[in-house]
């Protein structure tokens, strides 16, 4: 293309994408030059590090950088190992197929809020499953599960809501492979587990890859099932954002948002890499 073509093109793709480049980079560029001094709501604006190099130093904000990352990465991994297999089931459709990928993909039109207080209702104290496991004989009393302290009921929920996505995602990219291809496999004695971990993983890495970063980023930055059903000793990255901003404090809330982004960015780029790299060795 010559270089009148490629203006064509950047001119008519200008209205959309100009102004979400527009409106992400002045959000990003504010939140930047807050963590640093500038804009300063409550006092003198002007470049300083004292926001960083107190904010570094707070043992709350490790934590909560610890957390968050625990919760992105662990969401992310136990999606797509949930999708995997059910992309693999619905590759060839079968009788109630649709309905079953349907029913597997309703995760997606519920609203997070939602499926947090419905998530709560079920766990809580005097809730449905305390109820049954008492019924059944399994438990004498009621056991607290709600706001756990290993946020295994946050797991729990950024699974069950992300796992469609990546089902999605994975669906699309399993069948788009040959049936010649598997069946050159079977006939050369590879197994199902062969068969997935040489053929079918290595040709779906890039669906992998982008479920991956997709849910990794969400999950990190996630606020409402953390403040619902998380654990009360800990605090993630966006709910100290938020303390921070409610009493005021932008510059120190700028700083974490800003962590926050860098976090997102650095960890994307990380988990694509391992998956690319451990597919291409089993490739090899």
């Amino acid at each position: 293309m010559t270089w009148k073509k490629w203006l064509l093109v950047l001119s008519l793709l200008t209205p959309g994408i100009g102004l979400i480049v527009a409106f992400i980079g002045v959000a990003v560029y504010i939140a930047a030059a807050q963590s640093f001094g500038y804009y300063n709501l409550a006092g003198e604006s002007s470049f300083s590090l004292e926001f960083w190099d107190r904010m570094l130093g707070r043992k709350v904000f490790s934590r909560a950088v610890m957390y968050s990352i625990y919760i992105g990465v662990i969401s992310a991994f136990l999606s797509v190992a949930f999708a995997y297999p059910l992309a693999i089931w619905l590759r060839k459709p079968f009788p109630g197929s649709l309905a079953i990928g349907a029913m597997l993909k309703a995760p997606l039109l519920v609203h997070g809020l939602v499926a947090a207080f419905l998530f709560i209702n079920v766990i809580s104290y005097h809730g449905i499953l305390n109820q049954l496991l008492q019924g059944i004989g399994l438990w004498d009393e009621p056991h607290r599960l709600q706001n756990d302290r290993n946020a295994i009921g946050v797991l729990i929920l950024q699974t069950w809501k992300n796992m469609p996505f990546a089902l999605l995602l994975l669906t699309g990219a399993v069948q788009s492979i040959s049936d010649d291809i598997l069946n050159a496999a079977r006939d050369l004695g590879a197994g199902s587990f062969d068969r997935f971990r040489k053929v079918i993983a290595p040709l779906t890495v890039s669906a992998m890859q982008a479920a991956l970063i997709i849910i990794f980023i969400g999950a990190l930055a996630d606020f409402s099932f953390q403040v619902i059903a998380g654990p009360t000793n800990r605090q993630s990255l966006s709910q100290l954002m938020v303390f921070f901003k409610d009493g005021g404090r932008w510059n120190d809330a700028a700083v974490v948002g800003v962590s926050l982004m860098v976090i997102a960015i650095a960890g994307s780029a990380l988990l694509a890499a391992v998956s690319r790299i451990v597919m291409r060795g089993r490739i090899a």
